[in-house]
């Protein structure tokens, strides 16, 4: 574990429109950071920087920055009923400790040895159970697939034939899983079947004609209005069940990976950023890019994010 001192001068830019206001409070810069995650029982939150091989630690305002070193790179982290962390990597899913100074790694498997894949974009579901998909190294091919990680470790191949796996959220009433194949922007809605971790009806969700971008991470308000982050549009957008585009909010960045919900009164959306496809000149016009945003005054709230249930011994 190491501690980042952070240059507060370099997190004052904000700015602020019809009450919504956003501000860079951690500046990192990430190469691609990703999975923002609101521990309620630490009152901390959690970011990884994927190709960095980090998993960070921060304040509610983005303070008190620490961080662990990974052996490899990291796709999706999400909280365990133990305390430790389940995490899908570039060489499978692994149950992580960062409680000490050195982070601990208890490798599960892989879903897919040989492949020109690693895992990427996941979220524990109401039942405890671990979704995740995987991506083309490439970002070409169309060997990624959608898993399911039960409690018990063992996997399950829900669907498959996409590039680059994105977007995974579910709806408040625990019916519907949404997905997002961001390289080719195809936006995806499953009717879920909650207590048998099965999904059906596999249907296009979110009219992509609608917005710049495509849909990387995403997360479900508390009224179960979908809210992604638009790489490439340098915007969160909100979206109804229905897949009405609400509301749009602009960043100064044009690649936004991923948002969350959190701080003690769980109404900040938090949102990661990243560089590394970005040039020089591009880097040089987006100072913040890399960094971690704060969006304030939302009509909205988030709810905790479900701990994956670790079976015992």
């Amino acid at each position: 574990m190491d501690r980042q001192t952070v240059d507060r001068s370099m997190t004052d830019a904000a700015q602020s429109t019809g009450g919504v206001s956003v501000e860079c409070i951690w500046p990192g810069p990430a190469r691609l950071g990703e999975c923002p995650l609101w521990d309620p029982r630490k009152n901390r939150l959690l970011l990884i920087d994927s190709d960095g091989a980090k998993i960070w630690q921060l304040d509610y305002d983005g303070s008190d920055a620490r961080f662990w070193d990974m052996p490899e790179t990291i796709g999706s982290i999400g909280l365990c009923d133990d305390g430790r962390l389940i995490a899908g990597m570039a060489n499978g899913f692994a149950l992580i400790d960062i409680s000490g100074q050195e982070a601990r790694l208890e490798r599960i498997g892989d879903p897919e040895p040989g492949l020109p894949t690693r895992l990427n974009d996941g979220k524990v579901d109401a039942a405890g159970r671990f979704w995740c998909g995987s991506m083309c190294l490439d970002f070409k091919c169309k060997e990624a697939a959608l898993y399911r990680l039960d409690p018990d470790l063992t996997w399950h191949r829900m669907d498959d034939g996409f590039t680059v796996s994105n977007g995974i959220a579910f709806s408040r009433d625990g019916k519907a899983l949404y997905f997002s194949n961001s390289r080719t922007d195809e936006s995806i809605r499953y009717d879920l079947d909650m207590p048998s971790g099965k999904i059906s009806n596999r249907r296009p969700f979110v009219e992509t004609s609608s917005y710049a971008g495509r849909i990387d991470g995403a997360t479900v308000d508390e009224a179960g209005d979908y809210w992604g982050a638009l790489f490439d549009g340098g915007a969160v957008a909100r979206f109804s069940p229905e897949g009405a585009l609400l509301q749009l909010v602009r960043l100064p960045v044009n690649c936004p990976t991923m948002c969350a919900f959190g701080g003690p009164d769980m109404a900040t959306l938090y949102v990661t950023s990243a560089t590394f496809s970005m040039t020089e000149e591009q880097l040089s016009q987006e100072p913040l890019a890399g960094g971690l945003f704060a969006i304030r005054g939302l009509d909205a709230r988030g709810v905790p994010e479900p701990r994956f249930a670790v079976a015992g011994p």
